[in-house]
């Protein structure tokens, strides 16, 4: 029983019974009976569906795509609108309003009391990348650099005399207020 469910059904449906004439012609050309044992077309498909077998009553069509699918269940009736409402506004699905979101002491924007700000954060992030390229100047590559602590000096700041064992990065502008020492 052929059964073709809009465009695509019917035109697999169409190619099917195309390639199965096909194939009984060209065994007639060889010279074998079409249900004789010899070569058969090959159809790559998944193994949970196979085809079923053709009715008696329909001897001419070739067995349908959709004929091996499993229909899955279907709603009876229409979920009316006020149960819909009900479950899409239910109380634990709502966002919950938060009451630990504090004000950044450096910048004055909104921030989670136990999160970075993120604008300070994207600020500290800019500046390490300048101090790591002026190293990667300095020494020619991140593979030459040796294992030392690094300490950073900006405009107006000498080395300390804790410093002299570590490799000293100078930078030619003034020290940010985030940027402690």
């Amino acid at each position: 029983m052929a059964f073709s469910s809009g465009l695509v059904g019917g035109a697999f449906s169409s190619l099917l019974k195309w390639c199965l004439r096909v194939e009984q012609s060209g065994l007639r050309i060889l010279g074998l009976s079409p249900w004789s044992p010899g070569p058969a077309l090959a159809v790559q498909g998944p193994i949970s569906c196979p085809f079923p077998d053709v009715h008696s009553d329909d001897k001419d069509s070739a067995p349908g795509f959709m004929d091996s699918i499993f229909w899955m269940a279907a709603p009876k009736n229409r979920r009316t609108i006020e149960v819909n409402r009900c479950r899409r506004r239910n109380p634990n699905k709502l966002i919950e309003e938060k009451t630990n979101v504090d004000v950044c002491p450096e910048c004055g924007h909104l921030k989670l009391k136990h999160v970075l700000c993120g604008y300070c954060y994207e600020k500290v992030q800019q500046e390490t990348h300048l101090i790591r390229k002026e190293i990667k100047a300095k020494e020619g590559g991140p593979f030459r650099a040796p294992t030392k602590e690094t300490v950073v000096l900006y405009d107006g700041e000498k080395a300390r005399s804790e410093d002299e064992e570590k490799r000293v990065i100078e930078r030619s502008r003034k020290r940010p207020l985030w940027f402690a020492y």
